[in-house]
């Protein structure tokens, strides 16, 4: 838990040292492997009823202006929504493989700042969810994301485990 608070020495650009606290509440997200460790680490916390995730903007997330790069951004959306939207919606929903992402960037996140997501499931039908959510770094709005994405069946060689409990450590 070493990564949850601390202080990372100077960064190469700024020369000045770089926060890695994390907001209180929010816990690691336990699937780190492949595309997902690369680009995290990545947070959840419960928040009423929606789930919230959030990761803080480290150097690797940034483009040359010091600003998380718009790819990194349109990889936590395409993460944050259907995640985030799943638990919205109360129901299981397997694997949901993205069939549309469309992304809004409304302002930078710089290096440092915490991105913080919510999202909303707008629509489920029998195969596909509709869902909407934004960001904020450091709790200015940053990305607007739409998206929809395939319901897969409990058969699915896809299928797993995606209940909160398996996905985040929350303190109670």
């Amino acid at each position: 838990m070493d990564r949850i608070r601390g202080i990372l020495p100077a960064t190469r650009y700024s020369g000045q040292p770089m926060t890695t606290d994390i907001p209180d509440g929010f816990a690691p997200f336990k699937l780190s492997f492949g595309f997902l460790e690369t680009n995290g680490p990545l947070y959840g916390k419960w928040a009423e009823d929606h789930l919230l995730l959030g990761f803080r903007v480290e150097l690797r997330h940034c483009n040359p202006g010091r600003v998380c790069h718009g790819g990194m951004l349109a990889t936590f959306a395409d993460m944050f929504l259907p995640i985030a939207a799943r638990f919205q919606a109360k129901t299981d929903m397997g694997f949901l493989p993205t069939v549309n992402l469309s992304c809004d960037f409304l302002a930078p996140a710089p290096l440092g700042t915490w991105v913080e997501s919510r999202a909303d499931a707008l629509k489920i039908t029998k195969n596909l969810l509709f869902a909407q959510g934004t960001a904020t770094a450091d709790g200015a709005p940053m990305l607007r994301a739409n998206g929809i994405f395939k319901i897969t069946s409990s058969t699915s060689i896809k299928s797993g485990d995606f209940s909160l409990q398996s996905l985040f450590d929350f303190k109670a």
